[in-house]
């Protein structure tokens, strides 16, 4: 694959916006990246959605870390949080990958888009409501609940490509009943091994889908340097904009992810 200096272009401005998205709310900017990619390059054939899977998934690493970094300087970053979402997080993204690369993801993307309306609706409820969010003394960590949010972290990112914030931290929110920008830190910290982890494994199977892991390593490449500054930018946002404003963001990034995953 080579890119024309318009696709470059073009791609690095993708890879800014979804850093910043994905660095202020925790998601890793796949719902922004894979179907601006789609648009970009529409005659990769119809395996294409596992090279940009491929190629989103190497660039969550790059949004995460830096997002992560800033977090923990925060304070952010709880490490009893950290400690039982990581594991369930590594372990269900290898099952997510396999699962991306044996069945048909049409079904299981719809049942995802189902669930993020659901998540969407409870948002926008909040806003409208103006409910308070969740303070520190009310947190209700387990290994059981923290596990859980891992596990759906971990098996989105492998099936979708997605980072899986964009699902764990509203999950995050419900079962540990964590404050929003805590479950924002937690989900872009386990995000930094976890997409690191799927990205290999997923970059190392596309030839089983006709695609060349070198074509997504280089949309990576270009997505990747902008991608880290709106990272750095997005994460500064996070501990400056109101709880309410950043719960419309989240509302909003989950009416676009269901969307995208509908395949409407």
């Amino acid at each position: 694959m080579t890119l024309h200096l318009t696709e470059i272009v073009i791609t690095a401005l993708v890879g800014l916006a979804a850093g910043t998205l994905g660095g202020m709310l925790g998601i890793g900017g796949s719902i922004i990246m894979i179907p601006a990619l789609a648009l970009l390059f529409p005659g990769r054939g119809p395996d294409a959605q596992h090279l940009f899977q491929a190629a989103a998934m190497a660039v969550n690493v790059a949004v995460s870390l830096p997002a992560a970094i800033r977090h923990a300087r925060a304070g952010a970053v709880r490490r009893a949080v950290l400690m039982w979402l990581l594991p369930a997080g590594l372990a269900f993204i290898l099952l997510g990958v396999w699962l991306s690369n044996q069945l048909d993801g049409g079904t299981l993307r719809r049942i995802f888009a189902a669930f993020l309306l659901y998540l969407a609706a409870q948002e926008i409820v909040r806003v409208y409501r103006k409910s308070p969010d969740h303070n520190e003394a009310a947190a209700r960590v387990t290994p059981a609940r923290a596990g859980t949010v891992g596990a759906v972290l971990g098996s989105a990112a492998g099936l979708l490509g997605i980072g899986g914030g964009i699902l764990a931290v509203p999950l995050a929110q419900r079962l540990c009943r964590l404050p929003l920008r805590q479950a924002i830190a937690a989900s872009s910290a386990t995000m930094c091994m976890t997409a690191g982890v799927g990205a290999a494994v997923k970059i190392g199977t596309l030839p089983m889908h006709h695609q060349a892991p070198a074509d997504a390593l280089i949309l990576a490449a270009a997505l990747s340097p902008t991608a880290i500054a709106g990272a750095w930018v997005g994460a500064s946002l996070t501990h400056r904009m109101p709880i309410h404003a950043m719960r419309g963001a989240l509302a909003v990034l989950l009416l676009l992810a269901a969307w995208r995953m509908s395949g409407l």
